[in-house]
């Protein structure tokens, strides 16, 4: 027999099915969600151009190349695309998933990606976060991203699906955690 979602934990019976609380409060702490989605625009457009330096370089060896070898090295711009995509997964999950929890953009913005129960992002969870940003502005339009502006804590929908949210790194440091006891 089932006991309806309630855990024994020992000396008490507990009905939220082993589920943590939300570690980031809009009410209680809202210096980090203060100015979140701003700053979250400017460091994505950062992003965009530390993604293109590298595709733009490969660009410009293919058509060098391509004009060394008489038109046959240009065969290899089929390659961009594809190079483009893992770049990015790659790019996204390794800083995503860094010790930072933060792309180079949103370092330089003062932003970090946390789940929603405090805990820092890792590689599979930043190259996620990226696509699901792509995938659903691609096909629900840039408007999808006036989702933050309803939400007490910024999160835009790939945010919400994932369970994950962004927040002022200085302001994260400043504001005490509770004390756990064990």
């Amino acid at each position: 027999m089932t006991d309806g979602g309630s855990h024994y934990t020992g000396g008490a019976w507990r009905s939220d099915a082993g589920m943590r609380p939300h570690a980031f409060d809009p009410w209680a702490q809202p210096e980090l969600f203060r100015g979140v989605l701003t700053r979250r625009a400017i460091a994505f457009l950062i992003d965009l151009v530390v993604l293109s330096i590298p595709v733009i370089l490969a660009c410009l060896f293919i058509a060098v190349f391509g004009l060394l070898t008489l038109g046959l090295g240009w065969a290899l711009f089929w390659l961009v695309s594809p190079a483009s995509v893992i770049w990015a997964l790659i790019y996204y999950g390794a800083c995503l998933g860094g010790p930072h929890s933060a792309t180079l953009g949103m370092r330089l913005m003062d932003l970090e990606l946390r789940t929603w129960y405090g805990a820092p992002s890792y590689f599979v969870l930043g190259a996620m976060h990226a696509v699901l940003f792509w995938v659903s502005v691609s096909f629900l339009t840039p408007l999808i991203l006036l989702v933050g502006l309803f939400d007490g804590r910024s999160r835009l929908l790939h945010d919400i699906v994932l369970g994950t949210v962004v927040i002022n790194s200085s302001a994260r440091t400043g504001v005490a955690q509770p004390a756990r006891t064990f």
